[in-house]
């Protein structure tokens, strides 16, 4: 792991604390309940999502592949949820069996992925046919002028971003994968950089696995 992914693992939930405030934590309250079952959360940073896990979720998985999140994300575990399994694994090729579990995760994760549609394909194996996957995730603005933009820093943020995209279609690349959404909302980030800002919540359901 680099000094830079120390660094920022060390510093996330300081500067992530005001989009978190305005946009991220409600949208978080109104979604994350929804999971029920065996649930597989992907990229779990550190631990954002874990205080909104009702009592349907019978069992919770999260990965999280990067060391320094993944003690951080141990440590609010252990706090706020016992029981949950942490496991070091990256999203593109998950540990697990086929049709495994009921609901998957995803919050923030697949703009930093290193191949999204592989990842989309995994979650989709992953999940029983009718499992669920929810969204929550910042993407390509459907603005041009914005998106020209989100083009023309990308390599700007990837750096400093820590491997994030900001001009991905995750929700047509989400589609390819064989998902169909079933509940959509657009909103803005606020509180953070116009191009990380259009963003996309909902939730997605799978089909047979091809």
């Amino acid at each position: 792991m680099s000094l830079w992914g120390r660094i920022f693992a060390a510093g996330y939930d300081h500067f992530m604390s005001a989009p978190e405030k305005a946009t991220l934590g409600p949208h978080r309250e109104a979604l994350i309940p929804k999971a029920a079952g065996e649930v597989l959360e992907i990229g779990g940073g550190t631990g954002a999502n874990l205080p909104f896990y009702g009592a349907a979720v019978e069992a919770l998985t999260v990965t999280e592949p990067e060391a320094p999140m993944a003690r951080r994300l141990q440590r609010h575990v252990d706090e706020r949820r016992p029981g949950t399994i942490v496991l070091a694994a990256p999203a593109e090729d998950l540990p697990f069996e086929d049709s495994s579990f009921d609901v998957a995760v995803s919050t923030l994760v697949l703009c930093t992925v290193e191949d999204q549609p592989r990842t989309l394909r995994e979650l989709r194996r992953v999940l029983r046919p009718g499992g669920r996957l929810l969204f929550l995730e910042h993407v390509r603005s459907d603005d041009p002028r914005l998106a020209r933009w989100q083009d023309r820093l990308h390599g700007l943020q990837l750096r400093f971003g820590h491997g994030c995209h900001c001009n991905r279609p995750t929700l047509e690349t989400m589609r390819a994968a064989g998902f169909q959404t079933v509940e959509l909302e657009r909103d803005t980030l606020r509180k953070a950089p116009p191009i990380v800002r259009p963003l996309i919540v909902g939730v997605a359901e799978s089909g047979p696995a091809p």
